[in-house]
């Protein structure tokens, strides 16, 4: 994966709550390769209705916008992995909300996507921003767990773990990998303390 540390673009507010995955992508779409891409199916059904907040993501002001600012519990819903796909596909590489299903987090990170979970005072003022409304640059730093827009700052929370997968662009295995200098230390110590544990060889 690509590590995440500043992002800095438009974002697009989207004022909805318990947005699930089967709206994120209908099932429909998901017999399509991944390599075809996903993202034009983001949020198709919604997308579709001109006078939906979700009309938002074809205008032209939010044009190349990385970041989605919406409200709680987004992603719930079942499972599917191609609800982040979509997201990923489409350009998003952070989503702001208060609160997020907890399987769509989880897969959101191993796609390189930053769930950043917010206060619902700050995701109502960031979704009612003037600058945010307009297309004007919000700013993320993951490291210091900030978001910046205009004059106005205010703090997110992540998982530490999930935090550094993102801030390195690791994936389970590179994390764990990460480790390999403790646990070839572990297995040493333990051929010493244990050596009748190790499995025999003939």
């Amino acid at each position: 994966m690509t590590p995440l540390t500043l992002v800095e673009s438009r974002a697009i507010p989207l004022p909805l709550a318990n947005v699930d995955t089967d709206q994120l992508i209908p099932a429909r779409f998901m017999k399509r390769p991944r390599s075809e891409g996903y993202g034009p199916f983001l949020l198709h059904d919604l997308r579709a209705e001109p006078a939906s907040e979700a009309a938002r993501l074809d205008h032209p002001t939010f044009a190349g916008a990385q970041i989605l600012i919406t409200r709680r519990n987004f992603g719930s819903g079942s499972s599917r992995e191609a609800a982040v796909y979509a997201l990923a596909d489409f350009g998003f590489r952070c989503i702001l909300a208060p609160s997020f299903g907890d399987i769509f987090a989880s897969n959101a990170v191993k796609n390189g996507v930053l769930p950043a979970i917010i206060a619902e005072a700050d995701a109502e003022a960031l979704l009612n921003n003037e600058t945010v409304r307009s297309g004007g640059a919000v700013h993320i730093d993951l490291a210091q767990q900030i978001i910046r827009v205009g004059n106005h700052t205010i703090g997110f929370e992540i998982e530490p773990v999930w935090k550094t997968q993102l801030l390195n662009g690791w994936d389970d295995i590179d994390m764990t990998r990460s480790y390999s200098g403790a646990i070839a230390d572990f297995v040493a110590r333990d051929a010493q303390a244990r050596p009748w544990a190790a499995p025999s060889r003939r």
